[in-house]
């Protein structure tokens, strides 16, 4: 059976590197003692952003060696929604991975890890009352009646769950799936079929108003609360874009890392398994809502990367992702490259067509007990209707049991080693010294992007967000005969080299560095 409360068993000096003694997804707590851990060794940096209303810090630990924000950095987001659990681990196991046993790709690249977006939402998971909560600890008045969260859920059965209610209604628009009785599929009038039920959360109509669970006790959640696209006054979403504590710490951190060139984050949009589709007619919009082509390519490619390295198939496929999420915001508005994965998919099972009746035919193939069998209850808003309460259980549809993290983890650690090892890598080739007589020397070379990744983003470069490559000669104007002293490069492709040349008078050294934060620096050294 599927079990949900921890075993009481505190991690302290059980964690090792990769494994610990944890029987189901850890508390917050564990998580803080998790992270104060990493925190010790002298390859990261932990540091709380903020705290959210709820007085939950918002952590970031940046790792690398040496100068690390001359690096190419990788950002790791997890818990951007609250009832992703998985999320939240895949990102911390990556950081203990990362650390314990990858510690010579921190000499080339610096990793950004958010572990945890969502903290007081994540609590909802270890509740006495357990449901998929998204939103904060904010006192938010979703239904806009001038109270404040009046209308939320209500454990009608006494189960410690909150599932669905189903109504008797001939009027009704959902009808019982015909491959499995547990499940309700929406009825298609168009092909004669007739709804049975109404459908809503476990709930009442606490504020009278005929709406259920409108109206929850909780405030802003932080996967609805970005700008791109912002979900302007609807629930969960706030009134403006950005106007939490947590995601604006987060953002200004992230405007003054100008070192990252892409975002792997753990959430329920999806553009790894499958990629992303270019659309020109979006992309040619005066707000683009398609990625953009040379994009498309890449997402492409990485994710034929990401398929050969994790084993888990999805059932269902792309997802864009929603209105005011991170993932989102990370390309359109940040414009860097952009990846987000659940982590984990009910595979596809015996042929079946519909997500829920996959999850169950699956789970029931297992032993898994992931259902609330229908049961009816008293309603005192139906008194003469038959109302019945269950469903699958909160969480286990996005949420593997926990056993089977390790191997999720390490296959999703070994994917993000793979993008760090794509990363842009600017080298200096065929370096030229030609002596032109009278003091005077020509120097020629190559700047040459040794990566099959582009140093910009095609959004970057449209955006002209992200900072350009730079290459500086180091020689004074008067030595400087002829080419130029700063030059800016827009961007380069996978693979592309440009020719530089400069005319120096005089002799000694002198000194080439090209380079930008999010494409790593190179440096040459010249005798004239």
């Amino acid at each position: 059976m599927r079990k949900f409360l921890l075993t009481g068993l505190m991690l302290g000096s059980l964690i090792c590197s990769d494994s610990f003694a944890q029987s189901d997804y850890p508390n917050l707590s564990q998580v803080t003692q998790r992270l104060q851990k990493l925190g010790g060794n002298s390859a990261v940096e932990l540091k709380s952003l903020t705290k959210t209303e709820g007085g939950k810090d918002i952590y970031v630990l940046k790792v690398g060696t040496g100068a690390k924000d001359e690096k190419p950095a990788i950002a790791v987001v997890g818990g951007v929604e609250g009832f992703h659990v998985l999320s939240v681990e895949l990102a911390l196991q990556f950081a203990e991975k990362l650390v314990a046993e990858n510690a010579e790709v921190l000499e080339k690249t610096t990793f950004y890890i958010f572990p945890n977006m969502s903290p007081e939402a994540y609590e909802q998971y270890h509740a006495a009352l357990k449901y998929e909560r998204r939103g904060n600890s904010v006192a938010m008045d979703h239904d806009r009646d001038g109270k404040f969260g009046e209308s939320g859920y209500s454990d009608l059965n006494g189960d410690g769950m909150i599932t669905w209610m189903r109504v008797e209604d001939p009027m009704g628009e959902w009808m019982v799936y015909k491959d499995d009785e547990r499940v309700l599929v929406k009825a298609d009038r168009s092909k004669g079929e007739a709804g049975k039920y109404r459908v809503f959360k476990e709930s009442k109509d606490d504020d009278k108003d005929g709406e259920f669970a409108e109206d929850l006790q909780e405030g802003i959640a932080f996967n609805r609360s970005l700008t791109y696209k912002f979900p302007v006054f609807e629930p969960l979403a706030g009134d403006i874009a950005v106007s939490q504590k947590e995601s604006r710490a987060m953002l200004d951190y992230l405007f003054e890392q100008w070192n990252i060139f892409a975002f792997v984050t753990f959430s329920p949009a999806n553009n790894l398994s499958t990629p992303l589709k270019y659309s020109a007619g979006d992309a040619k919009k005066r707000v683009v809502t398609s990625i953009l082509e040379k994009d498309q390519a890449i997402n492409a490619m990485v994710s034929g990367i990401y398929n050969e390295t994790v084993t888990s198939k999805a059932f269902q496929q792309t997802n864009q992702g929603t209105d005011g999420d991170f993932f989102q915001w990370a390309y359109f508005h940040f414009a860097r490259l952009s990846f987000s994965t659940p982590g984990y998919w009910t595979p596809e099972f015996k042929g079946k067509t519909n997500a829920e009746a996959n999850y169950l035919a699956w789970a029931d193939s297992l032993g898994w007990n992931s259902f609330v069998p229908w049961t009816a209850v008293k309603h005192p808003d139906f008194p003469n209707q038959k109302v019945e309460v269950g469903g699958i259980k909160p969480f286990v549809m996005v949420n593997p049991p926990f056993e089977k993290v390790g191997k999720i983890a390490d296959e999703h650690t070994a994917f993000i080693l793979k993008l760090a090892e794509m990363q842009p890598k600017l080298e200096f080739h065929n370096l030229k010294s030609e002596s032109l007589g009278n003091g005077l020397t020509r120097i020629t070379v190559d700047l040459f992007n040794n990566s099959p990744l582009p140093t910009h983003s095609e959004m970057g470069a449209r955006s002209r967000w992200l900072r350009k490559v730079r290459i500086d000669v180091d020689a004074t104007k008067e030595k400087l005969v002829s080419g130029d002293k700063i030059k800016l490069i827009d961007s380069m492709g996978a693979f592309e080299k440009t020719s530089l040349s400069w005319i120096i008078r005089g002799s000694g050294n002198i000194t080439i560095k090209a380079g930008a934060p999010h494409a790593g620096f190179a440096t040459q050294t010249v005798k004239l």
